[in-house]
């Protein structure tokens, strides 16, 4: 399978399936700048106004659910100490789904690593992503990587 900017892809796409790629290129954008000063919380408005905030549901990696304001709160931290970007390789949509196949990497400190990703996109019936259900393929991640979620309530 052939890895692609999301850049370079998303002008083939319409509907949900672009909104999505959307989403990948402002979040890298809004990564990028999370390191500058005066970055807070309200920074992450352009993505907000892709999202139905006041249902959005996020289910991470470790099973972890966070409503709109505790992922921004969670994005914000992590985005302040990260480097990250999504590699295209597959987007599916289907009526009431998009299915979004990344190839993830990111770094936190000296901890890099590359995974595989399939985030779930349910949309409302205006077109607002209203939950992304995460899901991995990655190597064993090092204790390192867990502190970003150090304060995140994390399901059983």
């Amino acid at each position: 399978m052939e890895l692609r900017d999301i850049a370079d892809v998303i002008d083939d796409h319409t509907g949900r399936a672009r909104t999505v790629l959307e989403y990948g290129l402002i979040t890298k954008s809004l990564v990028d700048r999370a390191k500058e000063p005066g970055f807070t919380t309200e920074s992450w408005a352009p993505l907000a106004e892709l999202v139905a905030t006041d249902e959005f549901v996020r289910v991470g990696n470790f099973k972890e659910v966070m409503n709109w304001t505790e992922y921004v709160d969670f994005l914000t931290n992590w985005a302040a100490a990260s480097q990250w970007e999504g590699v295209f390789k597959r987007v599916t949509e289907t009526p009431d789904l998009v299915f979004l196949e990344l190839e993830e990497r990111s770094s936190v400190g000296d901890f890099s690593n590359v995974v595989n990703s399939v985030s779930v996109y349910e949309f409302d019936e205006s077109d607002k992503i209203r939950r992304i259900d995460v899901y991995l393929q990655m190597a064993l991640p090092d204790n390192a990587m867990l502190g970003s979620y150090e304060d995140v309530r994390i399901s059983e």
